[in-house]
């Protein structure tokens, strides 16, 4: 009889009104403490406590007194950081390859998702699916591993064309690698939200379309397009926002001698002056300048996209 009452009264807290359901949840309010919890305190220990190392970007830094007694500099470090004669060369390398690499990998996934959808037999789809997706399962570690072996004086493409060339040596060919094998590892993985959106697509305008003559090119920019175009503005706003974040491992891991001039980029700026030479408060400052520009960015290019986008953004 409990069982059948807790179940009455259950069915009746889902027709309460707001003002109803918000009196219910005061009334039982440890409950919704006991649930939330874990959450907020990990979120809080993990995202917002290590947020007080920014103070190190304003110190001289000293492991042994700590960041509450370490010596107050201000904007010594960002000052030394934009007067470096280095300071425009780490920009553009690290801008060139985010900015080449959201104009050349954002519309794959999309054309990979409208391609797939053109595909009407299930198990074919289905393998070519797996074949696409497989890559993103390869660490990058592993994956410039490959890129090395394959791109190397006796490597495959070296014996393909006939040549001896050390791509890997090579400033010029540094971003096209990185580029390259950046869209093989995600553009099947980034694809799949595109084919899910593609699958609610309407059906009828798609039938209406045909019947009215619509070829396939006139498909896709008329009905699967606009089924799509929100995530697409969602993405497109993400990843814009993202490009000052480069991965540090495969930069560094990719990175030779005779490379440097195109391969060092914030990011690995960052590790050789924190990790390797001890440098924590100017390399802690760097890393700051570079979240800093991301979010300016984030906030530049959703405005933009409201403007161009009818008022919406993220």
């Amino acid at each position: 009889m409990r069982v059948l009452r807790k179940s009455k009264t259950a069915a009746v807290t889902v027709k309460q009104t707001p003002r109803e359901k918000l009196k219910y949840v005061k009334k039982n309010w440890q409950l919704y403490v006991f649930f939330l919890l874990p959450g907020l305190l990990l979120t809080l220990i993990f995202k917002y406590g290590p947020m007080g190392g920014i103070l190190i970007a304003f110190e001289d830094y000293n492991v042994i007194e700590g960041v509450l007694g370490s010596p107050w500099v201000g904007l010594d470090y960002f000052r030394r950081f934009l007067s470096s004669p280095d300071f425009m060369n780490y920009l553009m390398n690290t801008l060139k390859l985010s900015v080449f690499g959201l104009l050349w990998g954002f519309p794959i996934p999309i054309i990979l998702a409208l391609l797939l959808n053109q595909i009407r037999r299930v198990g074919i789809r289905k393998k070519i699916q797996l074949l696409i997706y497989a890559p993103n399962f390869i660490s990058v570690i592993v994956l410039c591993g490959m890129v090395r072996m394959f791109l190397s004086p006796v490597g495959p493409i070296n014996s393909l064309f006939g040549i001896d060339t050390n791509w890997m040596t090579m400033p010029e060919a540094f971003r096209t690698i990185y580029i390259t094998s950046g869209i093989w590892q995600t553009a099947g993985w980034s694809s799949i939200m595109y084919t899910a959106a593609l699958s609610n697509a309407s059906k009828d305008l798609e039938e209406a379309a045909i019947v009215d003559g619509a070829n396939v090119l006139q498909q896709i920019r008329y009905v699967q397009l606009p089924a799509i175009k929100n995530i697409i503005v969602i993405q497109f706003i993400l990843q814009a926002g993202n490009i000052m974040s480069i991965g540090f491992e495969k930069a560094y891991a990719l990175q030779t001698d005779m490379n440097l001039p195109a391969s060092e980029i914030l990011s690995t700026y960052v590790y050789r002056l924190g990790l390797l030479n001890g440098d924590y408060g100017y390399s802690t400052a760097v890393g700051l300048f570079n979240s800093i520009i991301n979010v300016i960015l984030l906030i530049f290019v959703n405005q933009v996209v409201k403007k161009l986008n009818d008022g919406e953004g993220l």
